[in-house]
């Protein structure tokens, strides 16, 4: 049984531009999924999530996500601390 790997996501832009050479020369897709050592299933996944991106987008992509959680995880802090100020404030009116 083939071990596990995860790919980094330049890794599967790298492996799906490489993928459309072989699909334009001709081969099919089982064969393309197979050079490329991943399944079919992985392969159309991929296709699905990384389309039409460069590596450059990807890169960018990561960055807006790990942002994103960043700023959800100061919104919750806050909405943690107000909710306490409330709950302060409740028996002093």
């Amino acid at each position: 049984m083939a071990r596990r790997r995860r790919h980094t996501p330049e890794q599967i832009v790298c492996k799906l531009r490489e993928a459309d050479r072989l699909l334009n020369e001709g081969a099919d897709v089982a064969a393309v999924a197979r050079h490329v050592e991943v399944s079919e299933q992985t392969y159309h996944r991929w296709r699905a999530q990384y389309g039409g991106m460069k590596a450059d987008d990807v890169k960018r992509l990561k960055e807006l996500e790990t942002e994103n959680a960043r700023l959800k995880r100061i919104m919750a802090d806050k909405e943690l601390q107000i909710d306490a100020l409330r709950e302060v404030t409740k028996g002093n009116w």
